[in-house]
C-alpha cells in the first residue's frame, strides 16, 4: 500500500513538474540605445568594465547571459525575476536616465552594496563562482565610483554655476 502511494506522489510530482514548464517568464535583452550605456556616461577603465561584465552585467543591463537553467521552472521564474529586478533598480545599459548627481550617488551605493558583501547576491555567486569580488575587486569598483561620483558632482556644479551665476556654494 505503502508502495503504491509512494508511486502515486511521484508520478503526480513529475506531472507538476512538467506542467510547471509551460509558465514561462519572459526572457528578453532589449536592444541597447546609443549613447545611454554607463560606458558613454561616465568613464570606465579597463579593470572595471571587467568586474562589471563578470560580477554585475547579467543581472543590472539589457546583455544579460541567460544560462542554461533559466529555461527550466520554477529556476527560470527566480532568474527573470533577479533580472528585472536589478534592471529596474540599476540598469547599466540605460545609465544616462539618471542625473550627474544621481548617478555618483548609484555609484556610491555600488561601493557600499559591494563592500556589504550583498552584490553580487550570494544566490548568484553560489551558481556563478567566478562572479564573487574579490577584495581587489571591491577596491577597484570603490576607487573609481569615489572618483567618478567627485567627477559628475563637479561638473553638476560648473553646471550650476553656468545657469545661475548669483548661486553662491
Amino acid at each position: 500500500m505503502l508502495k503504491k502511494i509512494l508511486k502515486m506522489a511521484l508520478v503526480a510530482l513529475a506531472l507538476i513538474f512538467a506542467g510547471m514548464q509551460f509558465v514561462r517568464p519572459s526572457r528578453v535583452n532589449p536592444p541597447a540605445k546609443a549613447g545611454r550605456g554607463i560606458e558613454e556616461q561616465v568613464r570606465v577603465t579597463p579593470a572595471v568594465e571587467t568586474v562589471l561584465k563578470r560580477s554585475c552585467m547579467d543581472c543590472h543591463s539589457n546583455r544579460t547571459e541567460w544560462p542554461w537553467y533559466s529555461n527550466v521552472a520554477p529556476a527560470s521564474w527566480l532568474v527573470a525575476d533577479h533580472v528585472n529586478h536589478g534592471r529596474r533598480h540599476l540598469n547599466f545599459s540605460d545609465w544616462a536616465r539618471m542625473e550627474g548627481v544621481e548617478a555618483g550617488s548609484m555609484l556610491q551605493a555600488m561601493c557600499k552594496e559591494a563592500q556589504g558583501g550583498s552584490m553580487p547576491m550570494p544566490s548568484y555567486t553560489l551558481v556563478h563562482r567566478g562572479a564573487q569580488l574579490s577584495e581587489a575587486d571591491v577596491q577597484t569598483l570603490c576607487d573609481w565610483a569615489g572618483a567618478e561620483s567627485e567627477r559628475l558632482a563637479a561638473g553638476a556644479a560648473s553646471e550650476i554655476r553656468a545657469l545661475r551665476p548669483d548661486v553662491v556654494e
